[in-house]
């Protein structure tokens, strides 16, 4: 694992605005860390870069909390929590026995998958005019299916966002109560994730180092989150998210 210390300048330059993204995806648009994933993923070993990154993302999840913490749909997240952890174990296992270039190759493929899903859901939500159903047995069956991915995405790749917050969109959220409810979840599921992450090896002493440092980037990010969330041109910038994160997912497939 590279240390704060092993970084070029450019390297360290790129995980700090990488950070900055992080806070500002937390606050504004849920899903844009994808970048910062694979942003992570290019200039840190790919398996070693989900520990880094996750105490960076926790970061982030507590300063949404303190934002948004009074527009949590309490309910939906004990609906969706079960089913996460299942991904979040078939995830643990997945890592137990992946190398680098497994892991490295997974997050690439996430990462495209993601992107098709959220053009699909951009698009799906031009469609219709009314959120699909969330209760009953197709709403649990949903809820499930949307865990489990969700679940199994974050832990291997940090990359759960784009899966819940499609979600969420579909359940019919309004801006303010897609955040809250998203902030708590995150928060929850990555600080439950501490405890898998340590036990394969992505958290040391080196990471939590390199932590220390990068975690005072993401306060600026999510106070520029906080003041344009308001004011963000969303659709220009969810297809600039897309682009990025469709380059990110190429560039580690190739890599």
């Amino acid at each position: 694992m590279d240390t704060i210390t092993q970084l070029t300048g450019w390297e360290f330059a790129a995980l700090a605005i990488a950070a900055c993204l992080v806070g500002f995806s937390k606050t504004a648009v849920s899903g844009a860390n994808t970048v910062s994933l694979a942003v992570f993923a290019a200039v840190l070993p790919a398996r070693a870069s989900t520990g880094v990154l996750l105490p960076i993302l926790i970061a982030g999840d507590v300063l949404a909390v303190l934002t948004y913490r009074r527009h949590a749909h309490w309910p939906t997240l004990w609906r969706l929590f079960p089913a996460v952890a299942a991904g979040v174990v078939v995830g643990t296992l997945f890592l137990t026995w992946a190398d680098d270039q497994a892991v490295r190759m997974s997050i690439g493929a996430i990462l495209l998958l993601m992107a098709g899903v959220t053009v699909w859901r951009r698009r799906g939500a031009e469609r219709e005019e009314e959120p699909e159903a969330v209760t009953g047995r197709a709403g649990r069956i949903k809820a499930r299916s949307y865990g489990v991915l969700g679940g199994f995405t974050t832990m291997v790749a940090n990359a759960g966002g784009p899966v819940m917050s499609m979600y969420l969109l579909s359940a019919g959220f309004r801006k303010l109560g897609f955040l809250g409810t998203s902030a708590f979840f995150f928060l929850i599921v990555n600080a439950s994730k501490v405890p898998f992450s340590a036990g394969l090896g992505l958290i040391d002493a080196g990471s939590l180092l390199l932590d220390a440092v990068l975690v005072l980037f993401v306060v600026p990010g999510a106070l520029i989150g906080r003041w344009a969330v308001e004011r963000i041109d969303q659709r220009l910038f969810e297809q600039l998210v897309i682009a990025a994160t469709v380059v990110g997912g190429l560039q580690l497939l190739l890599r």
